[in-house]
């Protein structure tokens, strides 16, 4: 679909190259019915329920039900007076971070009917789903028949439920919430909106407000209308709204979960409970998903198992592989190990009806051809076994030392996890003429020195509450500090004024007590550095017991702060 800026003066005429179909699904009672799930006391009972929050100071009505609205309660009334109305009312307060994030995860069950499903949170954080249908209706049956299911299995499981599809993501809402069941063929969008009321393209209260004042109460009436006037007089997002919902401009939607191109799915006629059946499942997928991929020619290094239960919930399963990988054996075999780490986790509820299995992470995969001239190396018989390692103790179970190109001896090196191993940088190898110690402390530690030079290597270190007399020593190795990588730069002084060579003027006893300007807080940190104070000086030294250290020194005698000495390492 191409998308443009919408421009007020005249309605933009576009060439759509696709034409997508989208469902939305309106649960105007989220809030009262997840409760009534999630309480089955509540569900029992036969009293109205309210939910209530604190609004400027008052208790106010956030979310009523079908019996508390069927007394003329409503939303944003005071508490006081629903009690007064209705004496037997259920009053609970409302938990939006809870509902949110149940819906949430509502919205990741309905993936089993499309892999596009996105949270319309345009009006409300929760009560509008949408979904891209298109290429999908047909495995229901059609357009009809895939509304119906999904109409009627949330109705089944107890919810308040309303839908409708089109063309256009803002058509679909406006019928899920004004012409429930509704199916608007392709093209015909305008003709649909045209008597729907204007509240339907998602508007705020005050530009309603204003449009029925005016007398525009319906869609239709905004049709050919002076867009300028209307801008002008209720803002530009009126105009998004009315281009959004005719198919003018493109509305996008942001999936809650990733979007597999590649996936193979199994739909069960009574569902499965036992992990090894989720597992034999798996296999089976992974057999048909690796036959795809090869005829693509690419792999992947991620696959992601969704177990879809009866209950709107979903689990996911998700294992790494070291490198792209199609076989669907080696790939059975991960989710295997993956499966022992759940111990008590794994819950089937009601039983799983629909299992999907998705690749990504896809790069290029060569086939090859063995034969007696194959030259076996064991690399991938090492990449399988860290494969299996990690699926079965974590991914940060097993890591790698990878050397980083800095001369900081504690930055030399890191860990990496084995199966998101990144290239090797050639300049990063160690130089072998450099000495290193075969241990290096997790922190440098301080140590008391005795030397007989200011500059020279101590004579007597205590570490630990311990002396050691020092017999032989070597350096010193001098490292400077790495100030780019920090962010900080080297101070560049004034020069001092003329006559005076050898002050800097902010030493002057004239100049320090007058008031100094408040200095922006990057100069202050430039000032802050001092590179006498980054300075490391390393010696190799040798005890009388034969045991060899790595210390250094921080700062030079003369500076502003004393030198400062620490133990960083030890050598065999």
């Amino acid at each position: 679909m191409v998308s443009f800026q919408s421009n007020p003066d005249t309605a933009p005429q576009l060439l759509f190259t696709e034409r997508r179909r989208h469902l939305a699904l309106s649960l105007p009672r989220w809030a009262t019915d997840c409760l009534k799930r999630a309480d089955p006391a509540l569900a029992a009972s036969s009293r109205p329920l309210a939910l209530w929050e604190k609004q400027k100071g008052a208790m106010r009505l956030a979310a009523v039900d079908a019996a508390a609205a069927a007394a003329n309660l409503i939303s944003g009334q005071n508490l006081t007076d629903a009690r007064a109305l209705v004496p037997e009312l259920e009053v609970r307060e409302i938990d939006r971070a809870y509902l949110e994030q149940v819906f949430a995860d509502f919205a990741d069950w309905h993936s089993n009917a499309s892999p596009i499903v996105a949270v319309h949170a345009a009006t409300a954080p929760y009560g509008d789903l949408i979904l891209d249908i298109t290429g999908v209706a047909h495995l229901f049956g059609g357009e009809a028949k895939m509304l119906e299911l999904l109409v009627d299995r949330l109705r089944r499981l107890g919810f308040t439920v309303s839908g409708a599809i089109a063309d256009t993501i803002g058509a679909a809402w406006a019928l899920a919430h004004f012409a429930p069941g509704g199916i608007v063929p392709k093209g015909e969008t305008e003709a649909a909106l045209a008597n729907l009321p204007i509240v339907g393209l998602r508007l705020e209260e005050t530009q309603v407000a204003g449009l029925n004042q005016m007398g525009l109460k319906t869609i239709g009436q905004l049709y050919g209308r002076d867009r300028r006037a209307l801008q002008a007089r209720f803002g530009a997002s009126l105009i998004e709204r009315l281009d959004q919902a005719l198919g003018r401009i493109e509305e996008r939607l942001t999936p809650r979960l990733p979007v597999a191109e590649y996936y193979a799915e199994r739909r069960f006629a009574e569902p499965i409970g036992y992990m090894d059946d989720v597992l034999m499942t798996a296999r089976d997928l992974a057999i048909q998903l690796g036959l795809r991929l090869e005829a693509e020619g690419i792999g992947a290094q991620t696959f992601h198992l969704l177990l879809y239960r009866v209950d709107h919930k979903v689990m996911n399963l998700t294992i790494n592989a070291g490198r792209a990988t199609r076989d669907p054996n080696h790939i059975a075999q991960l989710f295997v190990h993956r499966s022992e780490r759940l111990e008590g986790e794994y819950d089937a509820g009601f039983g799983i009806d629909m299992i999907r299995l998705a690749a990504s992470s896809l790069s290029e995969v060569q086939s090859t051809q063995l034969g007696a001239f194959e030259v076996r190396d064991g690399a991938a018989d090492l990449d399988r076994l860290y494969d299996r390692m990690t699926s079965r103790l974590g991914p940060l179970a097993l890591t790698r030392s990878k050397f980083v190109n800095t001369h900081i001896p504690e930055r030399a090196a890191k860990l990496e996890p084995v199966i998101a191993a990144t290239p090797d940088d050639p300049e990063a190898l160690p130089d072998p003429e450099l000495r290193r110690p075969l241990r290096l402390l997790p922190h440098p530690e301080p140590i008391n020195v005795m030397a007989e030079v200011p500059h020279g290597p101590p004579m007597r270190i205590i570490w630990r509450r311990i002396a050691y007399r020092i017999l032989r020593a070597s350096g010193p190795e001098r490292i400077e500090a790495e100030w780019w990588r920090s962010g900080k730069n080297l101070e560049v002084l004034e020069p001092p004024e003329r006559g005076n060579k050898h002050r800097d003027p902010r030493d002057d006893p004239k100049t320090t007590d007058k008031p100094k300007p408040q200095e922006p807080e990057h100069v202050s940190a430039l000032a802050a550095f001092d590179p006498l104070t980054t300075v490391r000086d390393y010696y190799v030294i040798e005890d009388d017991g034969g045991r060899r250290f790595w210390i250094f020194r921080i700062g030079l005698y003369g500076a502003a702060e004393a030198p400062r000495w620490f133990l960083h390492g030890f050598f065999a």
